[in-house]
């Protein structure tokens, strides 16, 4: 395969899209950045430049000792492949105690550098590393001094300090590759990453489940550490299981093995360590700090901003299906040179998936539902397509251009109709470079906008059309106190009737149990869709909801015997319902409120 990239330079003006330059330092979640910031970074040839963004690298702070972060934290682990980064082979305290914890009815665990859940209201304003400006949501990050040669590489505060260094010297070197990182895989990781995965998963083709490898875990742990170190690890096929989708169709799921999660999840935590300092600030999806709200909230600001008239709704087709492996790995070994990382991830994408008891190969595509599928399909779109929009932005561009990315899912603004134009039709050709496509049933160029509704009107068209994004669907409208645009969100029709339909089904079939147990039930069910769907102007959507959920209750206890219908007036229900369920009330507040945004 050729290879695709070239030396060059590129300036990120405002990551979130908020125009063509930064004009003020204070962004927050918007990943606007304070200052220039260039990273130098590797770009294929023979293909159209692939401009890339971060910082001046090889430069160091001041008097800042100079530290090989990827340097083995354990004794005598420097010479040839056969001696590096062998760990010693002891059971740590912390696994012990994790043993005691298996049985325990509460979820304790230790999430050092993981991330946290993300909160039903995202803070004002997220500080970045000095030097890089603000919006990534991480906290400052000082230099670490160097580790004596004598601590061992199993105490937990050595992970960590590893992949401070690790994170410190990608953020400071937009082109180093990192050729020593699997001594970061200690006991100590696996032990973190066990206690991280979900507790109540479904088991993959072995049928080891969370519990029952909590048995004897340090042992167990022991083991899988010494064959990851060794090279004798062997990962297994992904058990394929099927979801339903809310058009109908279902969506292919890969459940890996307890042990291919655990290594799956120590990996991925070190190379988000790594490309957490490349990713675009316009991309949201499956990253630590960031949630589908932020993406929601920076895409409100840039239309309602900035001069939009255009927007570019697209969605790549069958994406994790269709990701293509050796372009996968020249993306990864831009960043990553430890070739024992690199044969651990082609296992993984190579294992294959097993169904109804027959194995199948993979040539393409990462599982969905794998712990590293996420992290790697970022990987993925970070060079091939973000890349590729911040230079055709900075360089191909007429007006004012935004884009906003999750996942896969992706909306694109701009100021003039030939702008718009003429990007969808060069991100057709983009993606298809790289063995992708977009949908056509979800990719659209609609007219939208403060003055949409106006320039059709002139024309004799109707209402301006509308767009989904992240759940919801985003509508032109005006405001009652001064008539002025605002972007409306309202949940998508098809997908709340899919929940209650859910929601119905689960009643009936539990409709035997005792009044209590339903109510609390049904107020969780009904507390989580408010709790992500309670945005401003959506107040009419949540009553919707919660009236039907009322309804879908009625008619489950209807059906609790011949004489239940006499008794469950609509009376009987709306106490019920005040007894249990949460009254609709906003909950998120207006994006322009939480993104303080100065543009």
């Amino acid at each position: 395969m050729k290879e695709l990239y070239a030396e060059g330079l590129v300036t990120h003006s405002d990551p979130e899209s908020w125009g063509r330059t930064r004009k003020d330092p204070a962004q927050a979640l918007t990943g606007a950045l304070a200052g220039p910031d260039t990273e130098p970074r590797k770009l294929l040839s023979d293909v159209d430049p692939v401009p890339v963004a971060g910082r001046p690298n090889g430069l160091a702070r001041h008097d800042e000792c100079q530290v090989d972060p990827t340097r083995s934290m354990t004794q005598g682990t420097s010479g040839t492949f056969d001696h590096e980064n062998r760990e010693i082979l002891q059971v740590p305290g912390g696994v012990a105690r994790l043993c005691r914890m298996v049985k325990g009815p509460t979820r304790t665990t230790i999430m050092n550098a993981l991330g946290k859940s993300d909160e039903d209201v995202v803070p004002l304003s997220h500080r970045r590393p000095t030097g890089r400006g603000m919006g990534e949501g991480r906290s400052e990050t000082a230099e670490n001094p160097r580790q004596s040669a004598t601590s061992g590489a199993q105490d937990p505060g050595s992970v960590s300090i590893g992949l401070e260094r690790v994170r410190e010297a990608a953020r400071r070197d937009g082109k180093m590759r990192f050729t020593s990182l699997l001594h970061l895989v200690t006991l100590v990781a696996l032990e973190e990453a066990y206690a991280a995965l979900q507790r109540q998963a479904s088991p993959g083709v072995d049928g080891v489940t969370w519990a029952a490898y909590g048995e004897g875990l340090a042992t167990r742990l022991a083991d899988l550490h010494g064959r990851v170190q060794n090279g004798t690890y062997r990962c297994q096929p992904s058990k394929r299981a099927w979801i339903p989708k809310a058009d109908g169709s279902k969506r292919p799921l890969g459940i890996a093995c307890l042990e291919d999660k655990i290594v799956q999840q120590a990996v991925s935590r070190i190379l988000t360590a790594i490309y957490e300092e490349d990713f675009a600030n316009f991309s949201y999806g499956f990253r630590p700090g960031r949630s589908q709200h932020q993406a929601l909230d920076a895409l409100w600001v840039g239309i309602r901003e900035r001069e939009v008239n255009w927007i570019v709704d697209a969605d790549i087709q069958g994406f994790f299906d269709s990701i293509d492996h050796e372009w996968l790995m020249k993306f990864l070994e831009h960043r990553i040179g430890d070739k024992r990382i690199l044969r651990l991830l082609r296992k993984w994408l190579r294992a294959g998936v097993s169904e109804s008891g027959e194995w199948s190969r993979t040539t393409v595509g990462t599982p969905q539902g794998a712990v590293i599928s996420p992290l790697l399909a970022n990987v993925f779109l970070h060079y091939a397509l973000d890349q590729w929009v911040t230079w055709w932005r900075n360089h191909e561009a007429s007006g004012a251009v935004i884009f906003v990315r999750y996942a896969d899912d992706f909306v694109a603004g701009f100021q003039s109709q030939a702008d718009a134009q003429k990007f969808l039709h060069d991100l057709r050709e983009r993606v298809a470079k790289f063995g992708l496509r977009l949908h056509p049933d979800k990719t659209r160029l609609i007219e939208f906008g403060r003055f949409a509704s106006a320039n059709r009107a002139g024309r004799g068209e109707g209402r301006p059309e509308t767009f989904n994004f992240l759940g919801f669907t985003h509508r032109c409208g005006t405001r009652r106190s001064d008539g002025g645009f605002i972007v409306l969100r309202q949940s998508m029709a098809k997908r709340m009737g899919a929940t209650l339909h859910r929601i119905g089904q689960h009643l009936l079939l539990h409709r035997s149990l005792p009044m209590d147990d339903q109510g609390r039930w049904l107020a969780a069910a009904v507390r989580g869709w408010f709790g992500y769907h309670a945005v401003p102007g959506n107040t009419s959507a949540l009553r919707a909801f919660r009236d039907r959920a009322i309804e879908a209750w009625r008619r489950a206890l209807q059906r609790r015997s011949q004489t239940a219908k006499v008794g469950l007036s609509w009376e009987v229900m709306r106490r019920l319902a005040d007894r249990y369920l949460p009254k609709p009330c906003v909950l998120h507040p207006y994006p322009s409120q939480r993104l303080i945004v100065r543009i």
